[in-house]
């Protein structure tokens, strides 16, 4: 008996270890301003022990007004182009907002015109104590855009849950009656978010946005819809960090810089380069064409968002073969040879690559080498990539705008839309 109880535990043990190293979901949260890291895993024998408080609904770590620290889970310095500064008040009131949600939320974001300066509003210069770069942002004011942020969640059922009960009224009548699984299922048709609007919150109105971690690292990686990958090609703000997001989300930036080179001349300015970059998630977007969305969005971001933008790109620029863009200047060159161009494309996302090879042929009897400089050396490619990029995009952001109108309700779609279409009169 004695050796089978022995046998009966060193099974358990053995089975909790296989389902660890089974787990996709390996990643360090934590707040936007300390990024600690989780505590070591517990020994099989302790998980049965009972916790000292309830975690139906736990508190989440408040955010520290201390400086970034490096994650263990990944070298020190890997992604600190994503940690963009903004102004001390802008962080404060950000953290705020983000700390007084219950549920637990694995990574957010906030991003847009509330968070970085767009054309058209005031602005105010910081330093930030990480890179050392001098960035313009505009002050919180109750008059200002509405604040955008992105939650990323494990299960989302749960989150809905405990939020539903926290904060009721972020939710449409409908949605609090059919309940946590009616919204988590929504959520989870293409491109996978579920957005509630027109929140107020600490004296200013925001928009909040929830997937799942999963969700989100897939289309950094793949680019399955680029609804979740196209918004953060843009500059943006983190507030609750992860080691797994934080690497996917470097492959993400990376894959847009390879597909806009592709696009782009031998010779070209970094202001094209963002341009063409900050583009990608606009391209094919029904809002765009509708009176739903500012013509004129891109280059009001880029004109403002200029040393945000370097900070994001310069170092992954640079690191490409065939790119010479030297750190004091505005002039980018490339190579645009076959050759060179092959190494971009055979690297692009596999959702990407997959319309291009549908588009362009199946492979023929040669070498893969050859197929891809083939490929490259093709004069339409910039058109094709621009192509299967549009139809990537069209069908998840006109589904998302469609679940809009389940979401937020009649109401408050009526008022969101009348502020887009006066945003899209103006730019027009």
């Amino acid at each position: 008996m004695l050796s089978a109880a022995r046998n009966s535990r060193k099974l358990s043990t053995n089975s909790y270890l296989i389902a660890r190293c089974l787990s996709t979901e390996i990643s360090s949260s934590s707040s936007s301003s300390d990024l600690q890291n989780l505590p070591p895993p517990k020994h099989p024998d302790s998980l049965s022990k009972p916790k000292a408080r309830s975690s139906l609904y736990p508190r989440p770590r408040r955010a520290h007004p201390s400086h970034y620290q490096p994650l263990h889970d990944l070298p020190p310095t890997f992604g600190r182009n994503q940690l963009l500064p903004v102004s001390n008040s802008t962080r404060a009131l950000l953290e705020s907002i983000v700390a007084q949600f219950d549920a637990p939320i694995r990574y957010a974001f906030a991003y847009g015109s509330g968070v970085f300066e767009q054309d058209g509003y005031g602005a105010s210069a910081t330093t930030s104590p990480i890179t050392g770069v001098t960035s313009v942002h505009r002050p919180i004011d109750p008059n200002a855009p509405m604040l955008d942020f992105m939650f990323a969640v494990t299960h989302p059922a749960h989150f809905h849950s405990i939020n539903m009960h926290q904060h009721p009224s972020h939710y449409t009548l409908h949605s609090r009656i059919l309940g946590s699984d009616y919204v988590s299922a929504i959520q989870a048709i293409t491109p996978g978010v579920w957005f509630n609007t027109l929140v107020p919150m600490n004296g200013v109105t925001i928009k909040y946005g929830v997937t799942t971690i999963d969700n989100l690292c897939s289309d950094l990686l793949n680019w399955n819809t680029l609804y979740l990958a196209g918004r953060m090609h843009k500059p943006l703000r983190i507030i609750k960090d992860d080691a797994r997001v934080r690497l996917t989300q470097q492959v993400n930036l990376t894959s847009a810089v390879r597909a806009a080179l592709l696009t782009l001349p031998a010779n070209f300015t970094e202001t094209e380069l963002f341009e063409r970059i900050a583009g990608i998630s606009y391209t094919g977007d029904p809002r765009m064409v509708l009176p739903a969305e500012n013509r004129g969005k891109v280059g009001n971001i880029v004109r403002k968002q200029g040393p945000q933008f370097k900070e994001l790109y310069h170092r992954l620029v640079v690191g490409l073969p065939g790119v010479h863009w030297p750190l004091n200047t505005q002039h980018i060159q490339q190579d645009i040879s076959p050759q060179a161009r092959s190494l971009h494309l055979r690297k692009l996302p596999v959702n990407l690559i997959f319309h291009m090879k549908q588009r362009y042929g199946v492979q023929l009897k040669e070498e893969e080498n050859q197929y891809w400089v083939r490929m490259a050396g093709d004069e339409k490619l910039p058109e094709m990539v621009n192509r299967e990029i549009r139809t990537i995009v069209r069908w998840p952001a006109t589904a998302q705008t469609l679940k809009g109108i389940v979401s937020a309700g009649l109401g408050k779609s009526l008022r969101y839309s009348t502020a887009k279409i006066s945003k899209w009169w103006k730019g027009s």
